[in-house]
């Protein structure tokens, strides 16, 4: 495992671009899931308002809700994590890093586990910046106190987590497809923000489907699945019922679409000849 790391690290840790790419990751994910104050006091100098509500009063920040509304507003800018790791994955094919690996005696199987183990860091890291940016936030504007609320639903930091690595694993996936970096960027960017997304919200809303099996069905589309680990929370603000928790049944999901991927990196990596 500690080996796995160390040929990961080593190939990054001089890269520009995956240095480049991840502060630019960290600086949205620190900007999205803090700036929703400024956010709503700009839509009240706007003239907004939520039925007659003033907006800045809308507590999102307030515990315990803070850790769904800021790993949904997380959740739209992992697409930069998996950049990388469709970059990644794809200059070990195209400057021949992989065969090299294979040549001095490691793995496909390790090969796998060490890009793995970096998807793993790479959301491990991305999960404890919400949680103490949501711990700072929630200390300057939540209105409720206590161990009883702060703790609690820390269920979304975990559901963050996952989403991280499903949706990196897809994009390893994708990128042992499709060789050519910049392709495999712009076919996950289209299909992730509008192929899926038009398909998925006809099947749902246009009254020719709604009615039938089409809204079940799009649940298991893969960015659907991923996206449903964390639903929309701020239907709670105008009094709309929302699922204020990780539902086992698109945990379910979910974890069949991960299971799929590296069920088919394993046999991409083992029946391809990279020798």
């Amino acid at each position: 495992m500690i080996r796995a790391l160390k040929l990961e690290w080593l190939k990054v840790r001089n890269y520009r671009v995956f240095w480049i790419l991840t502060g630019m990751y960290l600086l949205a994910l620190l900007v999205i899931t803090s700036g929703g104050v400024f956010f709503l006091e700009w839509l009240k100098s706007e003239g907004a308002d939520f039925r007659g509500i003033d907006p800045t009063i809308v507590p999102i920040y307030d515990f315990p809700d803070i850790w769904q509304n800021t790993t949904y507003l997380g959740s739209y800018v992992i697409f930069l994590l998996a950049f990388i790791v469709i970059i990644s994955v794809n200059n070990d094919l195209t400057y021949h890093t992989l065969r090299q690996h294979i040549i001095d005696g490691i793995s496909k199987k390790e090969y796998l586990m060490s890009k793995m183990l970096m998807i793993i860091v790479m959301a491990a890291v991305s999960t404890l910046l919400i949680f103490f940016a949501g711990l700072v936030n929630g200390a300057i504007y939540s209105h409720v106190w206590g161990a009883e609320y702060i703790f609690q639903d820390m269920e979304f930091l975990a559901a963050f987590f996952y989403q991280i690595v499903i949706y990196c694993a897809m994009a390893f996936l994708l990128a042992l497809v499709i060789k050519k970096t910049g392709f495999a960027i712009v076919v996950l960017f289209l299909y992730a923000f509008m192929f899926e997304p038009v398909i998925t919200a006809i099947m749902v809303n246009a009254p020719a489907f709604r009615d039938g099996i089409a809204p079940d069905i799009a649940r298991f589309f893969p960015i659907k699945a991923i996206n449903n680990l964390i639903s929309i929370p701020f239907g709670r603000y105008i009094f709309r019922e929302i699922e204020d928790y990780v539902s086992i049944k698109a945990l379910a999901i979910a974890t069949g679409w991960f299971a799929v991927y590296l069920g088919l990196i394993y046999y991409i990596l083992k029946k391809r000849d990279l020798k």
